[in-house]
C-alpha cells in the first residue's frame, strides 16, 4: 500500500491517498483543502478511487467530500456514528477493501463520537485520536476525555509497536512516527489512571 501524505489548508491537516499498487485502486482519507493536489496525484498515477473515507465528521476532514465525489464518483465511507451524509458505514472490527489492500476499522471515540483509526499494511491512520506527540482535543461537541482515555489505553496503546503512525494533522516534530515511539515519548500515552487522565486533560 503506497501512501501519499499531503499537508493541506491552514490548519496543518493531512489528506492521504492510499494506493493499492497492484491494481491502481485507491482510497482518499479526509479530503478538505488543496484538492488540486489530490486530483493531480490521482491523474498522474491513473488511480481509480473507490472510497472517500473520513476518520471523523469535523469539517476540516470532510469539507472536500462533495468535490471529490463529483470528480471521481467514489462513495463516502464513515463510521456508523457519523451524522454526515455518506454512502457506506462501518463499525469496529470491519474491514475496508480496495484492490488487494485492506484497512481494519478501530472505533476510537473521544475526540468525537465517530472517530476511528484504520490499520493496514503496517500502518495506522489515526485521524485526530492520536498525533505525533499529542492527542486530539476533547472540548468540542461529542468530545469526551473519558472515552479518549479508553480509546488510547485500551485500543491504540495495545496496537503493534512497529505500526507506522500517520496522524490527521502535522502538529508534531515529524510527519510520521510509530506506536512504539509514541508510547515512550508522547506525554498523553504515559501510564495514568482514568481519574488522573481526566484531571490531566482538563488542566491541559
Amino acid at each position: 500500500m503506497k501512501v501519499h501524505q499531503l499537508e493541506v489548508g491552514n490548519m496543518q491537516n493531512f489528506t492521504y491517498i492510499l494506493e493499492d499498487e497492484q491494481t491502481n485502486e485507491a482510497v482518499i482519507l479526509d479530503p478538505s483543502w488543496d484538492l488540486d493536489l489530490v486530483l493531480d496525484i490521482i491523474e498522474k498515477n491513473g488511480l481509480k478511487i473507490k472510497y472517500i473515507i473520513n476518520t471523523h465528521h469535523h469539517f476540516d476532514h470532510t469539507i472536500g467530500n462533495d468535490a471529490i465525489v463529483k470528480k471521481t464518483g467514489a462513495k463516502i465511507l464513515q463510521h456508523k456514528s457519523s451524522t454526515l451524509k455518506n454512502d457506506v458505514t462501518v463499525s469496529d472490527g470491519d474491514k475496508i477493501l480496495f484492490g488487494n489492500s485492506e484497512l481494519a476499522v478501530f472505533h476510537t471515540p473521544g475526540h468525537s463520537k465517530d472517530s476511528m483509526c484504520l490499520v493496514g499494511d503496517g500502518k495506522v491512520f489515526s485521524g485526530d485520536t492520536l498525533f505525533v506527540g499529542n492527542c486530539g482535543r476533547v472540548d468540542l461537541p461529542g468530545g469526551s476525555a473519558k472515552e479518549l482515555y479508553h480509546s488510547l489505553f485500551d485500543i491504540v496503546s495495545k496496537m503493534d509497536d512497529n505500526l507506522t503512525l500517520y496522524p490527521g494533522h502535522n502538529y508534531g516534530n515529524s510527519l510520521t512516527s510509530t506506536i512504539g515511539k509514541e508510547k515512550k515519548t508522547n506525554f498523553v500515552l504515559q501510564p495514568r489512571t482514568e481519574k488522573e487522565f481526566l484531571e490531566f486533560m482538563s488542566s491541559d
